[in-house]
């Protein structure tokens, strides 16, 4: 897949080089330091092409990552792949700097070693990766490590390493929403949609398989025929009997997830890694609950005063508190001062930003509040009419806009003498704003 890696300073001189291929010379490394680091203008395209050959590279500080290649791949694949890398390193030697990667060159040439074979990307799991290159270098093993090494590679369960013991078996599960919207200034959603991840911190003891059941729309239908069984609820209908069912587009699980039984059976089953770690991500657009609501209303009065007045509602139950609540509402370039009246929170013009921000610490749900300003305007020889931008958004709200639900979390462990009922188990919500945004 890739034919070369290379890190840079901000010099251009290379520091770690790694050529997989016999298609990849030495004059790429050049034509990158010529080309995309000493450019005239700024490259902002991650992606350059010279010679038939690709360049895909990030920058971090002042270093340079560039992987290079001849053939037609993944650009999505190779970016992600480089950013593993990236996370490998910080979790070895942390900040990453030039001095860094120069004291720790030969550990980096032993990780790259490890992690690409002929370019295909092999293990880039750090906690696998620890167990048999330490920072120091790696050590003479004796036969057990040997042979707990030769099982952690090749094994099924590589994620995992056997004999992890905790006092206290918990496990930890974050439901993270990033809620998108673009709204017309009528109140019509031209487009929303929900890109979420569920999060778990596991700190249980042995390899012990968990269970993990959702009110997925797919999921619920096959119990509902009753050959799922995920529960021992025998409801016929979900839909009938009123329990909100999620309709998710699109998902993707960590490694860990046996997909065969989530097709057979519809349910979640994995042997989770140690520590925090990635279950699914999901993706839906169907019955979002948009948690707030702006309505703005914009009048000109001539060409040097411009009335705004924005009304913000909070759509969630009363019992709920939004937080981290930040309104920007766009100024014109040619505004001289603004006059500012709102109900509750703070706000502030800041002409750096061209743009009010209003920010409110807490409000709780069924609630509606406003802001009114008068913006004063210079006069202009220009005739070109202001162009509106959207007014954004930010928020923090306790629960997921999508509906996703956290239907049961099941852990079994037949080696050790612990049950589910010894699993103390912690389960939130976490609703924020992506791209929130409300036309004017």
């Amino acid at each position: 897949m890739i034919g070369g890696l290379f890190v840079y300073n901000h010099k251009g001189e290379v520091l770690i080089s790694r050529v997989y291929r016999d298609d990849i010379g030495r004059n790429a490394v050049d034509a990158f330091r010529v080309n995309v680091i000493h450019a005239r203008q700024q490259v902002r395209s991650p992606v350059t092409n010279i010679a038939r050959t690709s360049f895909f590279h990030i920058k971090r500080a002042n270093i340079w990552l560039a992987a290079v290649t001849k053939q037609n791949v993944n650009a999505a694949m190779v970016f992600e792949f480089l950013l593993k890398i990236i996370d490998v390193m910080q979790s070895y030697f942390g900040k990453i700097s030039e001095e860094n990667i120069k004291n720790n060159f030969v550990l980096i040439y032993e990780l790259l070693d490890e992690i690409l074979d002929f370019g295909y990307p092999q293990n880039s799991d750090t906690g696998v990766l620890k167990t048999f290159i330490t920072q120091q270098g790696i050590k003479s093993a004796s036969k057990e490590e040997q042979a707990q090494i030769t099982s952690q590679v090749t094994g099924q369960i590589g994620w995992r390493r056997e004999g992890i013991k905790y006092r206290r078996n918990e496990l930890f599960l974050d439901v993270l929403e990033y809620v998108n919207l673009l709204m017309s200034p009528q109140g019509q959603v031209l487009s929303a949609h929900v890109a979420g991840k569920v999060v778990m911190k596991s700190y249980l003891s042995g390899m012990p398989e968990c269970k993990f059941g959702i009110n997925d729309k797919i999921v619920m239908e096959a119990k509902g025929k009753g050959n799922g069984g995920l529960s021992g609820n025998t409801d016929s209908d979900p839909a009938r009997s009123g329990k909100p069912v999620v309709v998710i587009d699109d998902c993707q699980f960590h490694q860990c997830v046996k997909l065969s039984k989530f097709e057979t059976e519809h349910s979640i089953s994995f042997i989770p890694p140690d520590g925090e770690f990635e279950l699914m991500r999901y993706r839906t657009t169907k019955d979002i609950s948009l948690p707030f609501r702006v309505i703005p209303l914009v009048r000109e009065v001539g060409r040097t005063k411009m009335e705004v007045k924005v009304v913000l509602k909070s759509n969630f139950k009363p019992s709920l508190l939004g937080q981290k609540i930040e309104v920007k509402i766009p100024t014109p370039l040619n505004t001289s001062g603004v006059q500012l009246i709102c109900l509750k929170g703070k706000a502030k013009y800041k002409a750096s930003e061209n743009a009010i921000v209003w920010k409110i610490k807490r409000m709780a749900g069924m609630k509606e509040t406003q802001l009114s300003a008068e913006i004063e305007l210079l006069e202009t020889d220009t005739k070109k009419k202001w162009t509106r931008p959207p007014i954004s958004m930010g928020f923090e709200v306790p629960f997921a806009p999508s509906g996703f639900k956290v239907r049961y979390l099941k852990v079994f462990e037949p080696k050790l003498n612990y049950s589910d009922h010894d699993v103390i188990k912690w389960v939130r919500y976490i609703g924020r704003s992506g791209l929130y945004e409300t036309r004017c």
